[in-house]
């Protein structure tokens, strides 16, 4: 069978598709059309998965500015040098504890809603729709473009090259002064000591100036600041919750009041846990000395740029042995620097971030406590309500019995047997009535009376 299909059919034009752009442009416009298909033919199900097999739109965060980007996994990793389990952990399908991992070219962070890569050059962002990413990424950018806080600290630099240049002028001139008054005396040692005073106070000031840290550190403090912030900001939120819905717990014992409670103490074991895994992975990096020398992307790019060009003082022929011998003490100095270290730098910003981390889990931690606090007041509560009962179930129980001895009298004076008693005038019968009641009485006032010494009712 032949199966014809009109011209009109085929040059009918299918509906415009739209897909979304970079949420984060400027742009006013937000869709843009996408190339209609050039075949009427359907494309099965299985050929639509396997062309979107792997890919995922990734927001490229550099110095430059941002945009967006297909790449597929085989293609990230050959970009930044990452296993097929580091990625792994950037899925937000999966549900992986706070992670960051320090790698050759990359540093993998998985802290609450970041999950990002960071190279030596720029940052890739898995996009996601969370306004907290939205928040991130501005900050992000404002960090590594070198605005924000990089002005404060150009003013600082530029304020301490100002002091040290007066300094160095006026040490100029106590130095000239003092080689005019000392050039016939010959205490030439006096001189030098001054001279290396001078040196050494020089050099101490251009240590202290402000040095801007490396891309990959200033992409990653951006990062720990937005989870630390979203950590706190979460805590802030339980403790207005919680303390209030304590008190009104401890003050009226009530269903409502105690699925609240429920409510908030599995929140607050929830956050402590994901405070504790933050605070256990930067615990666990400044222990590890070789963990954080290799999150030094820069440096590390530099040493490999550095070794890949040829050495310019070998072409000379006329190189002394003196330059020779700098040359080799350079060296090894490298080599000494690499065997340790020096990560100062990376050490003194997690150890900031790690006290503003364990300060936020001592919040949690005091919050757990009033928790613990209040649940153990209103078990003494309970437990004192408890026996209260207990003790009216004990008064009644004696009551019971003293009153089930006159009902055995009265079921005596029941019995259908002829006695001569029954023969009696009827002041017999109220006699014998009262006198019943009274003894149950005297007895019942007997046993409670013994059941307070015995402290047995309150």
């Amino acid at each position: 069978m032949t199966v014809r299909v009109s011209n009109q059919s085929i040059n009918h034009s299918p509906p415009a598709m739209y897909t979304a752009i970079n949420p984060f442009d400027d742009d006013d416009h937000n869709l843009r059309p996408m190339n209609p298909p050039t075949t009427t033919t359907l494309s099965h199900p299985q050929t639509r998965r396997k062309m979107g097999i792997g890919t995922r739109v990734w927001l490229v965060v550099s110095p430059t500015g941002r945009h967006l980007e297909e790449a597929g996994k085989h293609s990230i990793m050959k970009r930044t040098g990452l296993p097929a389990r580091d990625l792994r952990v950037l899925d937000p399908v999966l549900s992986y504890p706070s992670t960051i991992l320090g790698r050759e070219r990359a540093i993998v962070v998985n802290l609450e809603h970041v999950r990002v890569i960071v190279t030596a050059k720029e940052v890739l962002i898995v996009a996601l729709n969370n306004p907290l990413v939205v928040e991130f990424v501005d900050d992000l950018q404002m960090r590594v473009s070198g605005s924000g806080t990089n002005g404060v600290e150009k003013q600082a630099a530029e304020n301490m090259e100002m002091d040290l240049a007066e300094n160095m002028e006026a040490d100029s001139m106590k130095y000239s002064s003092l080689t005019r008054s000392l050039r016939f005396s010959g205490s030439l040692e006096v001189m030098n000591a001054e001279n290396n005073s001078t040196k050494r106070r020089q050099n101490e000031q251009l240590g202290a100036s402000p040095k801007l840290l490396p891309f990959e550190f200033r992409a990653l403090e951006a990062c720990l600041e937005s989870a630390c912030r979203c950590l706190d900001s979460e805590t802030q939120t339980l403790e207005l919750e919680a303390y209030p819905a304590l008190d009104e717990l401890t003050s009226q014992i009530s269903t409502l009041n105690l699925e609240r409670v429920r409510q908030i103490k599995s929140r607050l074991v929830a956050i402590s846990g994901r405070v504790q895994k933050m605070r256990d992975e930067l615990e666990h990096l400044l222990d590890d000395d070789n963990d954080m020398a290799e999150m030094y992307l820069t440096e590390k790019l530099s040493s490999q740029s550095m070794d890949s060009t040829p050495n310019g003082e070998d072409t000379h022929s006329n190189a002394s042995d003196d330059d020779r011998a700098e040359s080799k003490s350079e060296r090894g100095s490298k080599i000494f620097s690499s065997s340790k270290p020096n990560i100062e730098e990376l050490e003194m910003l997690l150890e900031a971030y790690f006290v503003q981390i364990d300060g936020i889990l001592q919040k949690l931690n005091t919050m757990s406590e009033y928790v613990d606090d209040t649940e153990d007041c209103i078990n003494i509560m309970l437990d004192d309500k408890q026996n209260q009962l207990l003790q009216m179930g004990v008064m009644l129980s004696t009551a019971i019995l003293i009153m089930n001895a006159g009902i055995v009298v009265v079921g005596i004076f029941g019995m259908n047997i002829h006695i001569p008693l029954f023969d009696g005038k009827p002041i017999q019968f109220w006699s014998a009535t009262m006198g019943t009641v009274g003894a149950c009485v005297v007895l019942y006032l007997f046993a409670y009376g013994w059941g307070k010494k015995k402290s047995l009712f309150g």
